[in-house]
């Protein structure tokens, strides 16, 4: 299993899952206890339930360049393009607008946060 966090501007929103069923996102509890917290897209809205999907959520896929820019990621980090969490992890830590993935090897992948 992969996790990495997600972060809507520099605030930590929740984490994105890699498993062998597919795909999990969940919010982190201090996010949705802020008051201002906002879902990172109106097909995630807010809540304490774990999202599953058994291809990566098209929200978190739309971040992954297209094109040439994706050939180009791909081969700088000789990634598969049919890898797509590979892809949204190597490319996403800067995305363009209020959310970003960030791979951290240091999470503990075996509890749910």
């Amino acid at each position: 299993m992969t996790k990495a966090k997600v972060l809507y501007g520099t605030e930590l929103a929740g984490y994105i899952l890699e498993t062998d069923e597919g795909y999990e996102f969940y919010y982190d509890l201090n996010y949705l206890n802020n008051d201002d917290a906002r879902p990172v897209s109106l097909t995630l809205p807010l809540t304490d339930t774990t999202y599953k999907n058994k291809t990566l959520f098209p929200f978190f896929d739309g971040l992954i360049p297209e094109g040439w820019l994706l050939d180009l990621a791909a081969e700088h980090w000789k990634i598969k393009t049919n890898d797509r969490f590979q892809l949204l992890l190597a490319t996403c830590s800067d995305a363009i607008g209020a959310v970003s993935i960030i791979a951290d090897e240091t999470l503990n992948t075996n509890e749910h946060g």
